[in-house]
């Protein structure tokens, strides 16, 4: 599970389109109390950041928006509360980075 740190414009179809895949999954843990991947840290860096995960899903979406996609799931941004903005890292961005652009994909460079 990865919520990427970067911005979705950055991100190949492959990444785009699995992290909001997991942001909705990761949404689903977070708002409705679900089990799985409960305290994996990507889960924990969310928790009171619902707002802050909301942003991201709504930059996603956006993104793909702009890429041609249709997106038919919104989240309920009543649940979107807490603090605003990320600012947890399991990876800093730079690493991020290097991690996108070590995979076999076409994300776009970044310097």
């Amino acid at each position: 599970m990865r919520i990427w740190d970067i911005q979705p414009h950055f991100l190949c179809r492959k990444h785009l389109l699995g992290e909001h895949r997991e942001l909705h999954a990761l949404w689903n843990i977070l708002t409705q109390g679900k089990k799985g991947y409960q305290n994996h840290p990507e889960t924990c860096r969310w928790k009171e950041k619902l707002r802050a995960l909301y942003n991201r899903h709504e930059q996603l979406v956006q993104e793909l928006k702009a890429r041609g996609y249709q997106h038919k799931s919104p989240l309920n941004s009543e649940l979107a509360t807490g603090q605003d903005f990320q600012d947890e890292y399991i990876d800093s961005i730079e690493v991020q980075k290097q991690i996108l652009k070590d995979k076999d994909c076409p994300c776009l460079l970044f310097d």
